[in-house]
């Protein structure tokens, strides 16, 4: 089960700094794109989808690990990280984008890193660590 975590953790790592790359590029490889044949990468579906997996596996993986750990930081930092995206989209002007997305999917990403930190700590079994010490005394 801790190796589900971690796979999670590390996918959700990779999705969120490629969205981050993603954002802080857009503007000059918009016009490059389209000259590679993949100027698809430039719509606005891509960047809902990588904004709806991001959800989803942080959602997923963040959720299941918080229950052994109990560690609040990677929760805040996702939360800190949908909450810039959220309001870049709904409230602030495109041209803000490149600067503040990248900074939102990084806070994903580092949600994440901490999870996956958090997760493998946890990974030691306690119990045999407490009948050690105490037949040590």
């Amino acid at each position: 089960m801790g190796n589900s975590k971690i796979n999670l953790d590390k996918v959700g790592i990779t999705a969120s700094v490629l969205c981050a790359i993603h954002c802080a590029f857009l503007p000059v490889l918009i016009t490059v794109l389209p000259l590679l044949g993949i100027g698809f990468l430039v719509k606005g579906w891509v960047e809902n989808l990588m904004v709806l997996l991001s959800i989803l596996i942080a959602g997923t993986s963040l959720g299941l690990s918080f229950k052994l750990h109990q560690k609040l930081l990677p929760l805040v930092l996702l939360i800190i990280g949908l909450t810039v995206i959220a309001i870049v989209h709904l409230f602030l002007p495109e041209n803000l984008e490149p600067f503040m997305l990248p900074f939102g999917g990084l806070m994903i990403a580092t949600a994440h890193y901490f999870n996956w930190t958090y997760s493998g700590k946890c990974a030691v079994n306690h119990s045999d660590t407490t009948k050690f010490n105490k037949s040590s005394e």
